[in-house]
C-alpha cells in the first residue's frame, strides 16, 4: 500500500510538471520537463554547465578573487580595438572605390596580426 502512494504521489508531481505551459504571443506551447541525473561530488563536471560553472549560470565561488587578465590580454584588445575602429573607418568610406576599401582592409588585418604576433613575441622573450 505505501508502494502504491509513493507511485501516485510520483506519477502526479511528474504530471503536474509536464503540464505546465507557457505562453508565448500566438498560443499556449508546452514545457516539457528536463531530467538530469548529478551525482553528488561530480556535480561541478556535469557537461552542460562546463567546468567552475554552476547550472544558474553564475561562476562557482573564486576565494582568490576574479581572474585578472595579463599585460599581453589587455596590449591584444586594445590593438584588436584600434583596428577594429579603423576597418570600420574604411568600410564606411564611400569616396573608396569597392576594390580599394577591399585591399585597405586585407592591409589592416595584416597589420593587425602582425603586431599581434609581434606583442607576444616580445613578451614570451622578456
Amino acid at each position: 500500500m505505501k508502494k502504491l502512494l509513493i507511485m501516485l504521489f510520483a506519477l502526479g508531481v511528474v504530471a503536474g510538471a509536464s503540464a505546465q505551459r507557457v505562453h508565448i504571443s500566438g498560443g499556449y506551447h508546452y514545457n516539457r520537463p528536463r531530467v538530469a541525473v548529478v551525482y553528488g561530488a561530480f556535480a561541478p563536471l556535469y557537461p552542460y554547465y562546463g567546468f567552475g560553472y554552476s547550472p544558474f549560470g553564475y561562476p562557482y565561488y573564486n576565494p582568490y578573487g576574479y581572474n585578472r587578465p595579463s599585460k599581453l590580454t589587455l596590449q591584444i584588445e586594445d590593438i584588436k580595438n584600434d583596428y577594429r575602429d579603423k576597418i570600420w573607418s574604411v568600410k564606411h568610406n564611400k569616396s573608396l572605390s569597392k576594390h580599394q576599401r577591399k585591399d585597405i582592409i586585407r592591409e589592416l588585418k595584416t597589420q593587425r596580426d602582425q603586431l599581434i604576433n609581434d606583442k607576444k613575441r616580445n613578451y614570451y622573450k622578456n
